[in-house]
Formats: structure tokens, sequence, C-alpha cells
């Protein structure tokens, strides 16, 4: 029951019974004042939510359309579509062409010519002698100087667990558990027989994305009653391509639907949707699932679209299309995945969002939800899409998005040469411009009448490809890019 303000008891106690007309209309007024701030009170405490916990999984290699909510009628998804009807699904997220430059961007909030991380081991692959530029150094892990977003949401007092792929540093110095995470696994590449930093037991024949997500559950078991940040980046479907036999045997006869036909592709898939399910119904049971962001996404292309030279066909695990080319690309079927995010106190169901936005977009998301209040002390590249989430036609307050490559990924097609030469690349608006560095040739295309990238305007559209080309060295320069160079 309200109580009626300090002033109304005050005057009650010390006053006759036999109040003039004005003192009763002041009793009122005030007590009417009260009882209106009080039921504002009410209200806005019934709306009102502590920051979210925040699960963020990361498939690896998993294509733009292949997810039942993004296309595919072959795979199926049904608890990651589940995801998509009770949240939010942008069209147009960006990350790198493959999966270390991505990671790095995610924990650092920034692109890679910031962390120096641009690809896994080297980039200079394939043969020196079908080079033609030489490839800057690559590093391959993060730098300690850089304070990862788990630290910043430690701060901002969070519980934070990481369990999977973490490709920033082998050293102890670089494990997850040095760079905010105050539980984490990281499990080494193979979907069977695998091992774990710090060694765990794992049981026998046991497939690794079960045992990332019985790991998953139980920190969210263990965390219940604190804020958390969960990380749960897997490994599939990332090659070697391995699936349970029983999941296997679900696809093993039937139909092609396009470019999606592997059953074992289709059965480790089926292995991260399980995964999504588990956690979603873990969320459940604990009444966790009102003030918890859930995000689903990808690190990169899936492993196919790769066009076979002089046809008009192409190879690979999967199919992208309508996107052209897949991982290690930086055309879209490359760099374009899957983005699906949940939080249902804050998001509308069943929206889709076709603003552009990118993996630094979402350290200052995340500070941003958080309600963090530490100033970083080093440049973010991205910007909050909390604004998306909560109006999915808005837009972004930036000019465009960035991407740079100054290497070789040899292709794995046995007719071409590569997937990539150096490149850079940005979109703004519907307008993507590629540089490819090897002699200096613009590629330009218009996204929202030309998805595929089939009909380069370059030529056709000098103006505008200047334009972009301008925007790009002007980033580049001021970013710090690191440049490949001319053979001596």
């Amino acid at each position: 029951m309200l109580n009626p303000p300090p002033e109304v008891l005050t005057c009650h106690r010390n006053s006759s019974v036999h109040w003039p007309r004005i003192a009763w209309l002041k009793v009122m007024v005030m007590l009417a004042t009260c009882l209106s701030g009080g039921a504002q009170t009410l209200q806005a405490s019934a709306v009102s939510r502590e920051p979210p916990n925040i699960v963020f999984i990361m498939a690896d290699d998993l294509g733009w359309t292949d997810l039942g909510c993004t296309g595919s009628r072959y795979y199926e998804t049904p608890n990651i579509d589940r995801l998509a009807e009770q949240g939010l699904k942008f069209s147009s997220y960006y990350v790198c062409q493959n999966c270390a430059p991505t990671r790095a961007a995610l924990m650092s909030g920034q692109y890679a010519p910031r962390t120096g991380i641009y690809t896994v081991e080297s980039l200079e692959r394939g043969h020196e002698a079908d080079r033609k530029l030489v490839p800057p150094l690559n590093k391959t892990q993060l730098s300690l100087e850089k304070t990862t977003v788990a630290q910043m949401l430690q701060e901002a007092g969070y519980a934070t667990g990481m369990f999977g792929k973490w490709h920033l540093g082998k050293g102890a110095e670089y494990h997850p558990l040095q760079r905010g995470f105050d539980e984490a696994i990281v499990a080494s590449r193979g979907h069977f027989n695998f091992t774990t930093i710090p060694p765990t037991k794992v049981t026998p024949g046991q497939y690794l994305a079960d045992y990332l997500t019985d790991r998953a559950v139980e920190f969210i078991e263990a965390r219940r009653d604190e804020r958390f940040f969960l990380y749960l980046p897997h490994f599939a479907v990332h090659t070697p391509i391995q699936a349970k036999p029983e999941l296997i045997a679900r696809f093993k006869d039937k139909a092609p639907q396009g470019g999606h036909n592997n059953p074992v592709y289709a059965a480790m898939i089926q292995s991260v949707d399980e995964s999504v399910g588990r956690i979603m119904e873990q969320l459940d049971k604990l009444g966790l699932s009102d003030n918890t962001l859930v995000v689903f996404t990808s690190d990169n292309g899936g492993l196919g679209g790769y066009e076979v030279p002089g046809t008009d066909q192409t190879k690979g695990i999967t199919d992208n299309a309508p996107l052209r080319g897949g991982k290690g690309t930086l055309y879209e079927g490359g760099v374009r995945v899957p983005l699906i995010v949940r939080w249902p106190t804050q998001i509308e169901a069943g929206a889709t969002c076709d603003e552009p936005v990118v993996h630094v977009d979402f350290y200052p998301t995340f500070l941003d939800i958080a309600e963090s209040k530490t100033a970083t002390d080093f440049p973010l590249d991205g910007v909050s899409m909390l604004p998306l989430f909560r109006s999915p036609t808005s837009s972004l307050d930036r000019e465009a998005i960035y991407f740079h490559f100054p290497g070789y990924l040899q292709s794995y097609i046995e007719e071409a040469l590569w997937r990539t030469t150096p490149v850079s690349t940005i979109r703004a608006g519907d307008w993507k411009l590629m540089e490819f560095l090897e002699d200096g040739h613009l590629e330009l295309y218009n996204l929202a009448q030309d998805l595929g990238e089939r009909h380069n305007l370059a030529d056709e559209k000098p103006q505008q490809a200047r334009q972009l080309h301008k925007q790009i060295v002007q980033w580049r320069n001021e970013i710090g890019a690191a440049m490949p160079r001319p053979k001596q």
C-alpha cells in the first residue's frame, strides 16, 4: 500500500480535525500527486530491466543460405529458425573472409589492420612464383595490449565464459582465461577424439559440438543468479566434414536442393542447431530468456560457390547462391553470413533488418546494453547496433564498412589458382567497390540490383568508382593498413 507524503502525515498529526476547506484541498492535491508519482514509479519498475545476459553462439564456416530461415530447403535448422521467429534477422551482416580475423575483430572491436590479424598463419599462400606482390607479415596472436570485450564486460559486473575455438594465440598468456574469461575451455580441431586446454575429461567418441554445449549449459546453470556473458564459438561446420552417424542417416536419402546436397555437412549443421536448441531450453527452464540477448552467427562464408574457370559451374561443400564466391573471397559469399538476435523485452519478434552491420559493431553494442561506465582508451571501429534492435528499419550513423586483405589465399579447386589476391573493399549504401592490389583494377557493384556481383559497373559509373576508391585510400591511410609491396 502506498503511504502519503511526509507533509500530509505531519499536517494530519499536528492539526485540528476541523480543517478549513482550503486545507482539505491542499491535502487532496498532495495525495493525488503522491499516488500519481507512485503509479509512475510502479509503471517504470514494470518495464525497467537489469542489463541482460549475453549469449553469443558462432558457427564456423556456416554460409549465408545454410539455414532454413535463410533459404535452405535441404539443411534442417528448426531451433535456429525458431530463434529467428522470436527475434530479429539481419540480411546484411559482414565478417572477414576467414576465421581468425573475425574472432580478433569481435574481441577487440577493431578492423584487421589495427590487430594485424588478416588470416590464419601466413599471407604468403600458394607458390611464390605465382604471387605478384610480397605480402606483409600476418600476426597470429591478439596483442596483449588489446582490451577484449570480455574484459570490459567483466568490469561491468558480468561473469564470463568461453568454450570452443579461440584462435587468437596459443601461449598460456593468450589463453582466454587471461583475456577476460572467468571460465574457458579451448578445444582442439577435430570433431571426434579432440583434446582441450586446460585438459578436461572427455567421453570417448563424444561429438565436439555436444561437448561444448554441455559446458555452456553447465555455465548457465552455475551463473544463473549473476549477469553473464557466454561465448560459444563452435568448430562445426569447419572441415574435416564429420558428423554423428545417426544424423547422417537422416539426410542420406534426402533429395538435393540446389547446391545443398551433402548429408554429412547437413548432419553437422543439425548438431549446431541442436546446440542452439539446448541453450534456448536451458534459458527457458531457468526463467532467464526474457532478459537474455541471444546472438547466432558465423565467422565467415560457406565453403563453396567457387567458380570453375571457363564454365558456369561452381564447386564446394555447400553453395552460397545467390551470393558470389565463398570462404576466403571478399565477394559476398565469403563475407556475408547469417545473423540472428533475440531479446524478448527489447526486440520485436519476427522482424528483419536490411541495414549493413559488421563484426566490429558487437563490441560497442555489448558495452551499450551492459550499461558499461568504463570508457575505452583505444579506438573502436564499429557502432552500437542497439538502435537497430529497437527499430529495425532505422539506419546507423556511418559512411561505410571496410575490408582489407593484403595477402593471398590459394584455391580449393584445381582449375583455379587463387581464392583471392590482395584486395581492399568498401560498402557504402548499396554500392560495393573492390580494389585488387596486384594491378589496381576496380570492380563496382550495386548490391540492391546485383546481389550476385555479376555486373562490374566501374567503367559505366566512373565517378562513383573514383569516389569510393578515394574513401578506401583515405581509410587505409588513417588506420595504418599494411600493404603488400612489389617484388624487387
